[in-house]
């Protein structure tokens, strides 16, 4: 199934038979797990001698999911997650598909650092101003999909950087690691700060999505992201973002 999407004066035509799944799914097997917790728990719901699972004589299967949306997958979230006021997603996220450049760095060390910069994703982008970035970080190895990321100390994208995306007019981010932000930074949230301005003129239309993973056969270039949510009222929801090739008509 075919389709032409017009966007700001340019026509890409895009396969809609041929989505590429770039979200990690919240599982009760492996999973990737940070910020220190343990791993999601699926339990069957149990009464009395009544058990919600079909394998242990159940009618249905029941389940109840214990999860964090920012430690167990890929989660979208707004500036909801750094401010007093809890904004939700689910009434701040309205459009859900953006014309997304994918983008691979190699962080660059930093001290006892590995850091994102501003000079290598301008190189990468070439002066192209998408209304989302997918950033894939080198080394892309599987293993992003079930990693333990706590205490690893993570890349993450230095704050002018950040700002250098919100000047530009990008207002999706996707990440493939915990947060765009150092692991143990003394609370300063230096990079989400930026690309939300939230000290200025606060983008609660901006979300940043991460713990993606993007897969070796992707290459860099333009895609039509489609965000899927979960309606949660909160400041972050588990999330399926699809990439679509495209092709400038």
């Amino acid at each position: 199934m075919k389709a032409t999407i017009h966007h700001k004066d340019k026509l890409y035509n895009v396969n809609l038979a041929k989505p590429i799944d770039i979200s990690i799914p919240l599982s009760a097997g492996e999973n990737p797990v940070a910020w220190y917790l343990d791993a999601p728990v699926f339990e069957a719901v149990t009464d009395g001698d009544w058990v919600g699972r079909v394998s242990a004589g159940g009618d249905v299967n029941f389940t109840t999911i214990t999860f964090n949306p920012h430690a167990h997958g890929t989660h979208t979230e707004t500036a909801g997650h750094i401010t007093e006021k809890i904004h939700s997603i689910n009434k701040h996220l309205k459009q859900f598909f953006f014309i997304a450049e994918v983008i691979t760095v190699v962080p660059e060390p930093e001290g006892d650092d590995l850091i994102i910069s501003k000079k290598q994703c301008d190189a990468l982008l070439k002066g192209k101003h998408p209304e989302a970035l997918v950033i894939r970080t080198f080394p892309n190895s599987r293993d992003k999909q079930t990693r333990k990321w706590s205490h690893t100390n993570w890349p993450f994208i230095k704050e002018d950087a950040m700002i250098s995306f919100r000047m530009s007019g990008i207002k999706h981010l996707l990440i493939d690691l915990p947060s765009v932000d150092k692991e143990k930074d003394d609370g300063e949230l230096l990079a989400h700060h930026a690309f939300w301005d939230v000290h200025g003129k606060i983008r609660l239309d901006a979300t940043i999505t991460e713990m993606i993973y993007v897969p070796h056969n992707v290459p860099d270039g333009t895609y039509l992201l489609n965000l899927q949510i979960a309606p949660f009222e909160n400041d972050a929801s588990p999330s399926k973002p699809i990439l679509y090739a495209v092709e400038n008509s």
